[in-house]
């Protein structure tokens, strides 16, 4: 495509691609939220879900580093706080090591991620490594699935509390700063690639690596499906469930 979209028609074009390749279409999710896996199969989940969210800080100090403002960098380094906490106050790492323990995981096999599926680690590297590789402003737009994040937010403790009986509330309190959080922070995103995205190439790029970064969430739950749903393939020094 050769056309300039407006910046309005840039930003249907991303939230449609977020409409068809969200991972909340994923099969492993709708299990999930549907209170249809056991106890295991939502520990596997819990922990290679945990690799993905550490990484987030890392991922968000090298977009940090690239901004050429003070005051581009003050704002992304809030991202780095909410997950990193600030010394004081928990941030979103140790409250998915609170999730990963109230599903019965060792919090230290959680931490050393010595027990996640290749897929997991090779999606969450390759996320790392497009953020660092690729131009700023694609860096900047595969952040963009967070526009989505509340919808399947709300959805997961929902659907979680009411189907499975080995969750509590304050098993999830991960996700309840994130109701907040994920609004804000892609507002900024969505504002800087609206602004960004001048030509038509750029805007191509943009959807591009929106695109990208659909695809590393769907490879996650892919390889979840494939290790603990069907066809039962978990590969060698992978968690291996007891229960």
């Amino acid at each position: 495509m050769t056309t300039l979209l407006s910046a309005e028609e840039l930003e249907a074009a991303l939230r449609q691609i977020g409409a068809e390749r969200y991972h909340i279409h994923h099969p492993f999710h709708r299990l999930l939220h549907d209170g249809k896996l056991s106890l295991a199969q939502v520990q596997a989940w819990a922990l290679n879900r945990y690799y993905y969210q550490a990484l987030i800080p890392a991922k968000d100090a090298i977009l940090m580093a690239r901004l050429p403002t003070a005051g581009q960098r003050r704002e992304w380094r809030r991202r780095i706080e909410d997950h990193d906490g600030d010394g004081d106050k928990p941030g979103g790492i140790e409250r998915w090591l609170k999730l990963a323990e109230g599903v019965g995981l060792d919090r230290a096999m959680v931490e050393s991620a010595a027990l996640i599926l290749p897929e997991t680690r090779f999606a969450v590297d390759a996320y790392l490594h497009f953020v660092r590789d690729r131009s700023l402003l694609e860096a900047v737009a595969s952040s963009l699935t967070e526009l989505f994040s509340p919808q399947v937010i709300a959805e997961r403790v929902s659907g979680m509390l009411a189907h499975y009986d080995f969750i509590q509330p304050e098993t999830l309190a991960y996700f309840t700063p994130r109701l907040t959080q994920a609004p804000q922070d892609s507002a900024w995103a969505l504002a800087y690639v609206k602004e960004h995205a001048d030509t038509a190439e750029k805007q191509q790029a943009v959807l591009g690596a929106l695109r990208f970064k659909c695809d590393v969430l769907w490879c996650q739950l892919d390889g979840l499906y494939l290790a603990y749903v069907a066809p039962g393939m978990i590969p060698p020094g992978a968690f291996a469930p007891q229960v």
